[in-house]
């Protein structure tokens, strides 16, 4: 089977697609400066927009991994999060607390997603 890349850089891809599931690299936020809640609203546009290039949408997520760098901001992420997920269509999820890529960054999401047909 194909295995097809978008977004393909030297480290890593934007995304993966294999037989009908799209595996997507961990999403940050498009500004940095704001808030947890400001960061979880832009990281889960960006993947709005990631689920829309492949050809699936929220409802076809499978599982979603979230890291956030303190535990301290965990509802407030929460708050967003379930505001966004499609309701009946929550996916598998963990939520993990990590050290970012950058001290700015205070979540992180990665998906996996079924591609509609």
């Amino acid at each position: 089977m194909a295995v097809d890349r978008i977004g393909t850089g030297t480290r890593m891809s934007r995304a993966v697609i294999h037989n009908g599931t799209a595996y997507f690299c961990g999403q940050v936020p498009k500004d940095e400066t704001a808030d947890m809640t400001g960061q979880t609203i832009t990281v889960l546009e960006k993947i709005e927009d990631l689920l829309a290039e492949v050809g699936s949408d929220k409802k076809s997520i499978l599982s979603v991994t979230i890291y956030v760098n303190n535990m301290a901001e965990f509802a407030e992420m929460n708050a967003v999060w379930d505001s966004w997920v499609a309701p009946g269509f929550a996916p598998a999820r963990a939520c993990v607390e990590a050290q970012m890529a950058r001290p700015e960054l205070k979540v992180e999401m990665s998906v996996v997603a079924a591609i509609n047909a």
